[in-house]
């Protein structure tokens, strides 16, 4: 088991642009896995809630970017990631890989 640093990016589908942020992690192998999650209904800093149905397809649903890797990778990572799109919020932790 190693200590990793997962990563939880908050971001919003119509003004931030997350597939090059993926594109970037993916590329030279800067993290070892991302997942993205785009968001049903939610709501952000601005209390506005955003929601997805069948009358009114949003293109600012929130979206998540989630990540993982080791703490010395992780923080250099964030530090470009902040400068590629405007971040809503960021959460890390730490937990155990068997990778």
């Amino acid at each position: 088991m190693k200590t990793i640093t997962m990563v939880r990016i908050y971001l919003s589908e119509g003004r931030d642009h997350y597939d090059r942020v993926v594109s970037w992690l993916y590329a030279d192998n800067r993290v070892q896995g991302v997942s993205v999650f785009r968001a049903v209904e939610g709501f952000g800093e601005d209390r506005k809630i955003r929601t997805s149905s069948l009358l009114d397809l949003s293109l600012d649903l929130p979206v998540v970017i989630e990540f993982f890797d080791t703490p010395g990778v992780i923080s250099g990572v964030l530090e470009q990631v902040q400068k590629m799109v405007k971040v809503d919020h960021i959460v890390t932790w730490s937990a155990q890989s068997g990778i």
